[in-house]
C-alpha cells in the first residue's frame, strides 16, 4: 500500500520529490526522503552460472529483485548509465556534516549510489565526514561468501576515489579483524566495532544501540 500511495502522488504531482514529501508528511515522517535520481533506474548484473557439462559462463540479469538473489554478482551496473541525479540529494550531500551509508542490500542498495556519477562525485567530494555501516549477515543471497572485507573492498574497486573516515561494524560480523581493518584503511578509514545488533535471532540493527553508537561517532570526531 505504502509504494502504491507513492507512485500515486507521483503520477498527481509529475514530480518525486515533492511526492515524497508529501507521503512523509502523510504519514508523520522526521526526516526527509530523496530519490537517487529524477529518472527512473533499473541495476543489472552478472552472475557465473555452471552448464551441466561443467563449464561456466557469465549470464547477465536485471531487476533488483533478481540481483538480490543471484549468489555471487561479479559485475553489476546502473542503467541507464548517465542518470542525471537528483538535485536535491546532490545539494543534501554538499550540506551534510556527516553522510552514512549502509547498512543495506550490498550490491543493490548501498553500492548503486556510487554507481551513479553525478551521486559519486559528490559523495567524494563532499566537505561531509563519511560513515559506513557494516551489515550484520555478511554471507547472503547476494553476496555468497563473501567476508566483512570483501564488502570494502568492492566499493573500492567500484568507486577507488571514495574514502570513508569511519566503518562502524558489529563484532560478531567480522570474523577475521586484521583482513578487515586492512581493507578498511584502503578506503581511510578507522574501524569502530560496537554492539548494534538486536537481541534477536535475526540479523536487524537494533535503532537504539545503532543511533548511541553514531552519537558516539559524532561527538568523538
Amino acid at each position: 500500500m505504502g509504494n502504491l500511495l507513492i507512485v500515486t502522488l507521483w503520477e498527481l504531482l509529475g514530480d518525486t520529490v515533492a511526492g515524497l514529501k508529501w507521503a512523509g508528511a502523510l504519514l508523520g515522517a522526521r526526516g526527509e526522503v530523496l530519490p537517487m535520481s529524477s529518472v527512473p533506474l533499473t541495476i543489472e548484473g552478472q552472475v557465473r552460472v555452471t552448464a551441466p557439462d561443467g563449464t561456466s559462463a557469465l549470464q547477465t540479469i536485471a531487476g533488483q529483485a533478481k540481483c538480490a538473489v543471484a549468489g555471487t554478482l561479479e559485475s553489476v551496473r546502473l542503467l541507464p548509465e548517465d542518470a542525471p541525479a537528483c538535485i536535491e540529494a546532490l545539494t543534501a550531500i554538499e550540506l551534510a556534516d556527516w553522510v552514512i551509508l549502509g547498512p543495506g542490500s550490498w550490491y543493490t542498495s548501498v553500492l548503486p549510489h556510487l554507481l551513479l556519477p553525478e551521486m559519486r562525485q559528490a559523495l567524494c567530494n563532499t566537505a561531509a565526514r563519511r560513515c559506513l555501516t557494516m551489515n550484520l549477515a555478511t554471507d547472503t543471497k547476494e553476496t555468497l561468501g563473501m567476508s566483512a572485507a570483501d564488502h570494502l573492498r568492492v566499493l573500492r574497486d567500484y568507486a577507488p576515489d571514495f574514502t570513508i573516515d569511519v566503518v562502524l561494524a558489529d563484532p560478531a560480523s567480522v570474523t577475521d579483524l586484521a583482513d578487515f581493518e586492512q581493507a578498511a584503511g584502503m578506503l581511510g578509514a578507522e574501524v569502530v566495532l560496537g554492539k548494534v545488533g538486536a537481541s534477536s535471532r535475526r540479523p536487524i540493527h537494533d535503532p537504539l544501540r545503532l543511533a548511541t553508537a553514531y552519537h558516539d561517532i559524532f561527538g568523538n570526531r
